[in-house]
């Protein structure tokens, strides 16, 4: 995927749910990974030429994994013209070590949302962005159906009253597939997740059973996609 296509879906989705206003300062998450470095380069050309001015600072949240290096990181940041503030923690050592939790990925998920959303207010931001792309949408669809009996996803737009900081969400409307193409024809500098419960969550289970069920039946996450576009959520509502 080309940068061109990334923007014109982020844009939508900004578009669709009024995600930017003017004189926003946004903190941009950034995880290492493929999702939030994709996220980081959208924003930062929209940045360019959104009709309303906007700022972006990246923030990361060192975990206190062994071996995490985020040099490669930090360059990209410097070459997008991005502040960049890396978050030192000990999450690791107290969900493995001290916590010896049996499902580790839920307190890693609340402490480090906590880091990163105190570090985002610190640094003067009224909104934050996170990069869950189009997969995730179904995926956490079908994770709730599983695992909570319920019909439920997260919202484009989430106002967090404690913060009192607005949760953004712009890659919505793009497939993880070319996500992964976009990396590669970027050579996005990827740094490895070294937690150990990486690849065994429940996430990807549910990335596997969406990948059958689109293998059995054509266009069946386009379907369900659409279920919750077009269905009773409120806030997936376009404004």
């Amino acid at each position: 995927m080309k940068l061109q296509k990334l923007l014109s879906l982020t844009r939508r989705a900004v578009d669709d749910y009024k995600m930017i206003e003017e004189g926003d300062k946004i903190a941009v998450g950034l995880s290492g990974g493929k999702d939030s470095l994709a996220m980081l380069y959208a924003l930062a050309e929209l940045r360019r030429f959104y009709p309303n001015k906007f700022e972006i600072v990246a923030i990361a949240v060192h975990l206190g994994f062994d071996g995490f290096d985020l040099s490669k990181i930090e360059a990209l940041c410097k070459e997008l013209n991005v502040p960049m503030t890396i978050v030192e923690t000990q999450i690791a050592q107290v969900v493995f070590e001290t916590r010896k939790e049996t499902n580790p990925c839920s307190l890693c998920a609340k402490m480090r949302k906590g880091a990163f959303n105190e570090k985002a207010k610190e640094l003067g931001c009224n909104k934050s962005a996170y990069a869950h792309h189009r997969d995730d949408v179904v995926e956490t669809m079908l994770m709730s159906m599983l695992y909570e009996s319920r019909f439920h996803t997260f919202s484009p737009v989430t106002y967090l009253d404690r913060m009192d900081l607005t949760l953004i969400r712009p890659l919505i409307y793009v497939n993880e597939a070319d996500i992964i193409g976009f990396k590669n024809a970027y050579q996005l500098p990827i740094v490895k997740n070294p937690c150990p419960m990486d690849g065994y969550s429940k996430r990807e289970y549910a990335k596997e059973l969406v990948k059958q069920l689109s293998e059995e039946t054509k266009g069946a996450k386009d379907h369900i996609f659409r279920a919750i576009t077009e269905g009773p959520f409120e806030a997936w509502n376009k404004k």
